[in-house]
């Protein structure tokens, strides 16, 4: 008899040697219930309410389940994916799959993988991070025009707290001038304001607070 600690797992591959081999491996391990083995050919929603699994360990060595099932959003259970390399992480990352696993992983790492899953945690192998990041974080997009180093130094000086009069005595321009080179600065970085300006030039890399 099951313990009432033990998670119930519902095996999914393309491949029914693999959905077998994935299926004894775990079924080995302490706190692992197999409730069931299916194929990417079925509706995901239908049997996870016929199997009422916990969670789902997904075998992604097939693109053929990634094409299959493309939302695991509201699978109406959490979805652990077994990927053979980096190829398709991003792409499985968003589909809402809750953890990321290499296939040569070891059985303790996936069956933590799926007990962090169950408590709603999300999780991803480390060597697939550099897969992963650049669809998730992206550097902020240059100015559609590059700024003039005239305008760079107003930038700066703008930075510095500087108001228009301190900025055209400093560059030995006029005032008038200096307004023309903000508008051109807001303009160019598409933002509204002379502190919008400043923030995002310092991110762009453009000047140094």
């Amino acid at each position: 008899m099951f313990g009432m600690d033990e998670v119930r797992v519902l095996v999914a591959a393309a491949d029914p040697l693999a959905r077998a081999g994935l299926a004894t491996m775990l079924a080995g391990q302490l706190g692992c219930s197999i409730v069931g083995q299916v194929g990417v050919d079925s509706d995901l929603r239908e049997v996870v309410e016929v199997y009422r699994p916990d969670v789902v360990i997904l075998d992604l060595h097939s693109p053929t389940a990634l094409e299959r099932w493309a939302n695991f959003r509201n699978a109406g259970a959490p979805v652990v994916a077994l990927l053979p390399d980096d190829g398709d992480a991003a792409q499985a990352w968003s589909t809402g799959v809750r953890g990321l696993i290499l296939r040569d992983a070891t059985p303790e790492h996936i069956v933590a993988a799926l007990n962090a899953a169950v408590e709603g945690l999300a999780t991803f192998d480390p060597a697939l991070v550099a897969a992963l990041l650049p669809s998730r974080i992206q550097p902020p997009a240059p100015p559609a025009e590059q700024l003039t180093p005239r305008e760079i130094q107003v930038l700066q000086l703008l930075a510095e707290g500087a108001p228009n009069k301190e900025i055209a005595r400093r560059l030995g321009i006029s005032e008038h001038t200096v307004k023309f080179h903000v508008n051109a600065i807001l303009g160019k970085l598409n933002v509204q304001s002379r502190t919008e300006a400043v923030v995002r030039a310092t991110r762009l890399g453009l000047i140094l607070l």
